[in-house]
């Protein structure tokens, strides 16, 4: 009895560690949804499982009349000669996050947390990250990002808590057809 009472002891003990250990991932204040809606093509990355060798990543939003985001991203497997794939997630805004937290569904009834973390006044660029710290995407308006601000958003990624070495540059050659 008294080795059980010390193993669920010491479980607690690491499970409130392990809870403890990642902070919520920090949203921006606000996002305009209207104006963050379109194209964005993946710059760098720490990637999911089906996107770890992509080519001419691209993340389309549409905001539907359900007030839900409809994404279609785009790429190629392992070349820009590859025939390109798509996934299709929709993303559903967190109530109370003024936009800035959304849960992104792939298989009915996940939702994977989507946090912007960082948006240029422009929305140019953004950073779309998770608490788990786990993925992070780093994605821009155009191809490619002048390497000072490349750079800048490199820091930035790591001052998330991410371990940035394990990003992986994304190559882009042009717009999918």
């Amino acid at each position: 009895m008294m080795v059980r009472l010390a193993l669920a002891a010491l479980l607690a003990v690491a499970l409130v560690s392990c809870a403890t250990s990642r902070s919520p991932i920090p949203p921006v204040a606000e996002v305009d949804l209207p104006r963050f809606m379109g194209d964005w093509y993946v710059i760098a990355h720490i990637p999911s499982w089906p996107e770890r060798d992509a080519y001419d990543a691209v993340e389309s939003y549409r905001l539907g009349p359900d007030q839900r985001i409809h994404t279609t991203f785009t790429y190629r497997k392992g070349s820009f000669d590859a025939p390109v794939k798509t996934m299709t997630p929709v993303g559903t805004v967190v109530a109370g996050t003024r936009n800035a937290v959304w849960g992104m569904q792939f298989i009915w009834p996940i939702d994977a947390e989507y946090v912007v973390v960082d948006l240029a006044p422009d929305y140019s660029r953004t950073i779309i990250g998770r608490s788990k710290r786990d993925y992070v995407w780093l994605m821009a308006r155009t191809p490619h990002l002048p390497d000072a601000e490349l750079q800048m958003a490199i820091s930035r990624i790591k001052s998330l808590g991410y371990d940035v070495s394990r990003l992986r540059m994304v190559p882009q050659s042009k717009r999918l057809q």
